[in-house]
């Protein structure tokens, strides 16, 4: 079991993720999600949520920021991140929360 300071480190996390599969880089344009450096693309109902971890900033409680771990319907899996308050990406809480609308997240999955 990994120690819980080290769990909350985003590079850690990154790296476990990695080491599970989740390699793509998700980003979010024209209301789409977007695997970066392919030509993929996929609508909310085709994404699933299948993690998030949050992170605080150390000094400044403005650095807040969340980290989704994402699988598409096709199987590629990857992460999308996004701050919090005023450096927040709009694009990425809107797509999001359309697939949380859908009930695309593993923990309504399992209900």
């Amino acid at each position: 079991m990994q120690d819980k300071e080290e769990e909350r480190s985003l590079i850690n996390v990154e790296k476990r993720l990695d080491r599970e599969g989740f390699t793509a880089d998700f980003k979010v344009s024209q209301g789409k999600l977007c695997v970066m450096g392919t030509d993929k693309m996929y609508n909310a109902e085709d994404v699933q949520i299948v993690d998030f971890y949050r992170f605080e900033g150390e000094s400044d409680p403005d650095d807040m920021s969340i980290l989704y771990a994402i699988e598409t319907t096709d199987g590629v899996k990857g992460t999308i991140s996004n701050s919090y308050g005023t450096y927040a990406d709009s694009n990425v809480d809107a797509f999001l929360k359309q697939v949380e609308d859908l009930g695309k997240n593993l923990d309504k999955k399992n209900k």
